[in-house]
């Protein structure tokens, strides 16, 4: 017999039979539902309150905002605002806890969907042969339905809608969720909900550390937390887990060995207190937390946990050994150069108390800057071409119209190289160097660099700018000093080209996390760069002002600073704020930068505050704990350019004066030339200067001099001793010769013509003011008249004290070989 057999007729057929058959039972259940039409609507009805049961989210209670550092260690919490030490939802559930709560609370948890039939019949059996409520014969799936109903009465009726949500509850979430909605939401005795916050409080770890025995009495503390307390029925706790570890033996969870080993450990005592390593950037981030909407209360910052204690523990020592002078705050902060992560933050010292004003975050403070600034303005004025790093920049007494700029230890050094005023940290040349770079250019660069303090105008902070006369806070001078060692530690990474990111905000949160249940600030997941300008600060300028700071002058009474100066290269700064308010320090290697305050919070100045005394060795003593081995930064030569520049000036070489090659900055290149060199010429002798008038050019000398004004020559003579003074003119060539009218006497006070303020004394008089003269030869005798009238002479020391009346005046001045010097002035009085 021959069988045709065709596959497509045979699925034909297949696909018209099922046809047939679905439509016949459309057909009777369109006649169900016309003949049983309520019970139609109450079944649809049940369905949709199924479907919609559950509310979302199921949980809407608060939480504690809580920070954890790189690691996911926990930092430090705030107690929710109900109340509760209720930690985040957290999806990671250790195994040892799973085992045991499952094994206490529903041992099919893994297997039923959301409802243990066996269980309920169980607990209908217990309570009526008991005759009350002895068992509920809840799930752990319906358990989460009823915390998240806030635990209404247990009645028939709640246990039927328990069931029902539970049902739909196992539809949508996997038994790894719901185990750990559980852990999240189950309370824990007193205000402590949840696993985390349990474990925290009861045993001062995360969860992931819990031994068995630990894991076992938080899966049975649920069932009945007011046990937890001591002084409470604490051995029916006890006899609670070892009978749950007993069960996981059984099941050959735990060997005998471990189970006796878990029942010999004791209950947990008084809770623990969380920790609060970080509490000033908590309360920073949460503030930030609150203004963008739909942030989690979950944190992880880029804080390493270990580098933040040990920094807060210098500090506590640190604030117990200068309590003793009143001196109360102190704060740190420590920034990784390559990725701009803030590794440690210490806002202030908790041991100052609340008297003391603890509780202010100094990083974010406004604080008076005293000298940490000059860096900025040393480095800049090497990128625009100003000065080189030894060029010589004025060190005299200055008056600036009412402002009268002064060093810190009032001397003066007349002239001095740049880098030099730089390493001692001199007032007077840094503030005529920012007088010549321009107040609006720098305050201008500062906010692009990122000093986001500077909220008005530059006149308003005139040139005290660089001295303190502005207010920045820790974290952006740090940062600022992070982002110029970035540059330069990037800048071969990017084929000599800049990247604008190198000056960026600093950064707290971890910018990306895989972890369920987890959410960053959202205005911290992206650095936001600062300048604009990629190419605004080069390289070279930031290495050459590195180095400098390589070279400030260290305190000498502490002998472990010079070990760590031989072990460490570390480009520093100190400040000290007027009236000793504020003492700052910051430093930078090639990995690490660091910043330093030490003062009080309330503004109290004390004698002794000084940076390089106080902030400094603090500074170092990070330094020591953070991980050494650095290669220093390598000359950016690509940025860089060789040239002749005056051994004596430090500026570029003119064709009067001996010069070195040396590398630049490639802007230098622009610098002006050597002002001081002169050729002079001097009769066969060498003692007289002569001209073509007075003596015959083949017996002339030709010899370049370096030449200072006589303001900026009477001080740098006295630190200077090999300083060498022009030859005066030869008498018989003073009279009409090119050059010989010289003027060889220059005022120090009053310098250009300007305004004094003369206070009145008690008995209603004006002060004196004094009038000092600088003379390139200090002998010889200068002659003084005040509006025409003689005064008197004097010699060697050049000056007088005056007390002309209130109004304008002329000080006319005449040596003893006829040079005259006219200064015109004001005295302003009282009232004007």
């Amino acid at each position: 017999m021959h069988l045709n057999f065709n596959i497509k007729t045979v699925f034909a057929q297949g696909w018209v039979g099922r046809r047939k058959k679905t439509a016949l039972l459309c057909q009777r259940l369109i006649l169900k539902i016309k003949r049983y039409p309520k019970t139609t609507i109450v079944l649809s009805a049940l369905l949709l309150l199924w479907i919609f049961c559950l509310p979302r989210p199921l949980f809407n209670k608060p939480v504690s905002v809580i920070l954890e550092d790189n690691r996911g260690d926990l930092l430090g919490a705030r107690i929710a605002t109900d109340g509760q030490w209720r930690f985040p939802y957290q999806a990671e559930i250790p195994e040892k806890y799973a085992t045991c709560v499952v094994a206490f609370e529903d041992k099919r948890f893994w297997w039923h969907p959301g409802v243990d039939p066996v269980s309920l019949t169980r607990a209908l059996w217990l309570n009526a042969r008991q005759g009350s409520v002895v068992s509920g014969g809840s799930t752990l799936t319906m358990q989460v339905i009823r915390l998240a109903r806030d635990n209404p009465p247990r009645t028939i009726w709640q246990k039927i809608v328990e069931i029902f949500m539970a049902t739909r509850l196992e539809l949508v979430c996997s038994k790894h969720k719901i185990l750990a909605l559980y852990a999240s939401n189950a309370p824990f005795g007193g205000n402590v909900v949840g696993l985390e916050a349990a474990s925290w409080r009861y045993y001062g770890k995360p969860p992931t550390l819990l031994s068995w025995a630990e894991a076992a009495t938080l899966a049975v503390l649920p069932n009945s937390p007011a046990l937890i307390h001591p002084g409470r029925n604490r051995d029916a706790l006890l006899t609670k887990r070892n009978r749950l570890l007993n069960r996981l033996q059984d099941q050959g969870k735990l060997t005998p060995s471990e189970c006796a080993l878990a029942k010999d450990e004791p209950l947990p005592d008084a809770p623990h207190s969380l920790p609060q390593l970080a509490p000033h950037l908590l309360d920073r981030l949460e503030k930030t937390g609150r203004q963008t909407p739909g942030v989690a209360h979950r944190i992880e910052t880029t804080i390493d946990r270990r580098l933040q204690v040990r920094l807060v523990d210098i500090l506590s020592r640190r604030q117990e050994l200068y309590r003793g002078n009143d001196v109360h705050n102190l704060a740190a902060l420590v920034i990784e150069v390559s990725t701009g992560n803030v590794l440690a933050y210490a806002g202030n010292v908790s041991g100052a108390g609340a008297d003391h004003n603890d509780q202010v975050d100094v990083i974010a403070a406004p604080r008076s800057t005293g000298s940490i600034l000059k860096p900025y303005l040393y480095a800049l004025t090497l990128e625009s071409g100003i000065i080189l790093p030894n060029s010589l920049l004025h060190d005299v007494p200055t008056q600036l119209g009412r402002y009268k700029p002064e060093n810190f230890y009032e001397t003066y050094d007349g002239a001095v190289p740049a880098k030099r005023a730089l390493v001692r940290s001199l007032n007077v040349p840094f503030v005529l160097l920012l007088q010549q770079y321009g107040l609006e250019k720098f305050h201008f660069e500062l906010q692009r660099l990122g000093l986001s303090t500077l909220n008005k105008p530059p006149a308003h902070y005139g040139l005290s700018l660089i001295l303190g006369g502005a207010e920045a806070n820790l974290l952006d001078i740090t940062n600022i000093y992070a982002g110029m060692a970035r540059r330069l530690g990037t800048f071969y990474d990017r084929n000599g080209k800049y990247d604008p990111r190198d000056f960026s905000t600093a950064v707290f949160i971890r910018p990306q996390t895989e972890r369920p249940g987890f959410s960053l600030l959202a205005n911290n997941e992206k650095r936001a760069v600062l300048t604009t300008n990629a190419e605004r600060l080069g390289a070279a300028s930031i290495w050459f002002t590195f180095e400098a700071m390589r070279q400030v002058e260290r305190p000498t009474s502490a002998g472990e600073w010079e070990l760590f100066q031989a072990n460490r290269q570390v480009a520093w700064k100190t400040g000290t704020s007027f009236g000793f308010r504020d003492a700052w320090a910051a430093g930078v290697t090639p990995r690490y930068a660091v910043g330093v305050w030490v003062g009080n919070a309330d503004g109290e100045g004390r004698p002794g505050l000084l940076g390089v005394d106080m902030a400094a060795p603090v500074l170092f003593e990070i330094f020591e704990q953070l991980p050494g081995g650095d290669s220093w930064f390598d000359p950016p030569y690509d940025d860089m350019a060789q040239a002749l520049v005056c051994r004596q000036s430090g500026y570029r070489a003119g064709p009067d004066c001996e010069s070195d090659s040396i590398w630049i900055p490639k802007n230098g290149l622009k610098a002006p030339a050597c002002p001081y060199h002169q050729l002079l010429h001097l009769d066969a002798g060498g003692q007289w200067q002569v001209s073509s008038a007075c003596e015959s050019p083949a017996t002339m000398l030709h010899r370049s001099w370096f030449v200072l004004p006589p303001l900026e020559e009477y001080y740098y003579k006295s630190k200077n001793p090999a300083y060498v003074s022009p030859p005066p003119f030869r008498p018989d060539c003073i009279a009409g010769q090119p050059g010989a009218e010289q003027i060889p006497m220059q005022l120090i006070y009053p310098k250009n013509p300007t305004r004094i303020y003369v206070p009145v004394d008690l008995d209603g008089k004006l002060s004196s003011t004094v009038f000092q003269v600088a003379h390139r030869i200090p002998e010889t005798e200068i002659f003084w008249h005040l509006d025409g009238a003689y005064l008197g002479s004097t010699k060697t020391f050049h000056q007088m004290a005056l007390q002309p009346p209130i109004g304008k005046h002329a000080l006319t001045l005449v040596d003893a070989d006829g040079y005259r010097l006219v200064r015109t002035f004001e005295i302003i009085g009282k009232g004007k």
